[in-house]
């Protein structure tokens, strides 16, 4: 698949961009090449295409310049394959609140692109609404793996999510690519072991773990110092809002069959979990910080109040 194919499938089964609407790709130095080819696709559907590119952010989760918000707020379409996240900002936010549906493309690669885009995003839906079947009405629901974690999640109020890839709707919006499942949980408690991506590491190495301890919603410790630092910096900032356990995510795009150290596209693997510590507040949580740090797990067991789910 080339970066055209791949712009195509994104504009025309995810996006379904039509040519009385308006699209803005919005990208940024390092992430030039996939800009382009989304625009030069854009272009060719619509009149009224733009490219705004600005330099990489500072973390994920960090806002873009104002002008770019104001151009994702303006559009009836967005994509945004840029190096640090956008989708858990207010910017993101603001623009499907506007009515504009989109999809953000956080630390995309060409490699992940052309992977991540040559799938069945119909067949990934339905993986979705058979998870979201078996733990939208759970009041519990427990993780465990073979590598230590044992930690339950209670949603609360909170609403369950899907990110399908299927964004026809005004104010939808998705990863791309997609496929998961996940609630920003009103409390925690236990332990989660990542044994497969997180940055800044990427794709841990065989047999290396990365331990984070629960308690009352908040991530209290954390094994990895690099990890622990950039949290703590965080937190000078927003304070214990930086250490928020922010999403239980389960992963329903079967076409990823192994973890390549993208986080965008190796936490919607099928099967696989993740958990994520800081901003919750564009998935439905109420607290806002500047990192959104996910953790991914090969190997996890989910129980919805007691009973096991079966996972794609």
């Amino acid at each position: 698949m080339s970066l055209r194919d791949a712009a195509e499938t994104a504009l025309t089964q995810c996006l379904a961009l039509e040519e009385t609407e308006s699209c803005c790709i919005v990208t940024d130095d390092e992430r030039r090449p996939i800009g382009e080819a989304l625009y030069e696709v854009a272009s060719q559907i619509s009149s009224d295409a733009t490219v705004v590119r600005y330099p990489p952010g500072d973390s994920h989760g960090a806002e873009p310049p104002e002008p770019v918000a104001a151009a994702m707020a303006g559009a009836d379409v967005f994509l945004a394959p840029t190096t640090k996240s956008l989708s858990h900002t207010r910017a993101r936010g603001d623009a499907n609140d506007a009515g504009a549906r989109g999809a953000t493309l956080p630390g995309i690669t060409e490699d992940v692109f052309t992977t991540g885009l040559d799938a069945d995003y119909e067949a990934i839906a339905a993986h979705c609404e058979a998870v979201l079947e078996q733990v939208a009405d759970a009041d519990e629901i427990r993780v465990t793996s073979p590598q230590g974690t044992d930690i339950t999640f209670e949603p609360g109020d909170r609403e369950w999510h899907d990110d399908t890839g299927i964004v026809h709707a005004d104010g939808e919006f998705s990863n791309l690519p997609a496929g998961e499942v996940f609630v920003s949980p009103e409390d925690a408690e236990g332990t989660y072991v990542v044994d497969g991506t997180m940055m800044p590491h990427g794709l841990l190495d065989e047999g290396q773990h990365l331990e984070f301890e629960v308690e009352d919603g908040y991530v209290t410790d954390i094994s990895d110092d690099e990890i622990r630092g950039q949290v703590e910096d965080a937190a000078e900032d927003v304070g214990d809002a930086a250490y928020n356990l922010a999403e239980l995510g389960i992963g329903t795009n079967v076409a990823v069959t192994e973890l390549v150290g993208s986080v965008l596209l190796d936490e919607k693997a099928g099967g696989t979990v993740h958990v994520a510590i800081g901003d919750d507040a564009g998935i439905g949580g109420d607290t806002d910080a500047p990192i959104h740090f996910d953790g991914i797990l090969r190997e996890p067991t989910v129980y919805a109040d007691g009973e096991v789910v079966d996972l794609p």
